[in-house]
């Protein structure tokens, strides 16, 4: 892994909304790393990066970034530092929301389909790929298509927010063993909620 994106939209209007769910885990992966997010113009984004050996692979640095370019055109900025530094899409993986997850639940997957998100579309169409890791971070449904637009830029409400910031916790507790490159590990701890004491844990779905 040489890459971690989070998307969202830029300024304090879009800040706790919860199109901005893969920036809330960008940001507290980087405060766990102890990673300082800067401007970087060339990169149209905040990036920062490790050493390598902090969670990095041995070709290079692990850079975390976080598009300024607004959710429509996050390609502008995943492609900029790709490019620069040589990385490939299979050593990325994005963090975002995702409306067909309940709040609470999330899926780490490698490529698929986009399912309609257009961070994620604007992202393959520059890279002319799907083939990198998502961890879709749910955020539930409206229940009607077509007030998605006012739901995902609107801040969660108080519950949906408690449930979502347990699920990103749950991700950083599952950081150590995705860093190792340990995808099956990463993906068991992380797909499922924790069981109840005294039960199995839940089977991991397929990414």
């Amino acid at each position: 892994m040489r890459l971690i994106v989070g998307l969202g939209n830029p300024g304090a209007e879009y800040a706790e909304t919860r199109h901005n769910a893969g920036f809330w885990l960008c940001e507290r992966l980087a405060t766990e790393l102890g990673a300082s997010l800067h401007r970087e113009s060339r990169f149209h984004g905040l990036a920062g990066a490790l050493p390598a050996g902090d969670g990095a692979a041995r070709a290079g640095s692990l850079w975390l970034l976080l598009p300024q370019t607004f959710m429509n055109r996050s390609g502008q900025s995943v492609r900029a530092l790709m490019q620069f530094y040589r990385i490939e899409p299979a050593e990325m993986l994005v963090m975002h929301d995702e409306l067909d997850l309940p709040p609470g639940q999330m899926r780490l997957k490698f490529g698929g389909g986009l399912g309609g998100h257009n961070g994620l579309k604007d992202i393959t169409a520059h890279l002319g790929t799907q083939d990198y890791w998502r961890l879709r971070i749910g955020i539930g449904h409206p229940g009607d298509r077509n007030e998605v637009v006012d739901y995902v830029l609107k801040p969660p409400r108080k519950d949906e927010r408690s449930e979502i910031d347990a699920a990103l916790d749950r991700a950083l507790l599952a950081w150590p063993v995705l860093a190792k490159g340990d995808f099956n590990a990463a993906t068991q701890r992380i797909n499922s909620k924790p069981a109840p004491a005294g039960t199995e844990a839940l089977k991991k779905e397929k990414p």
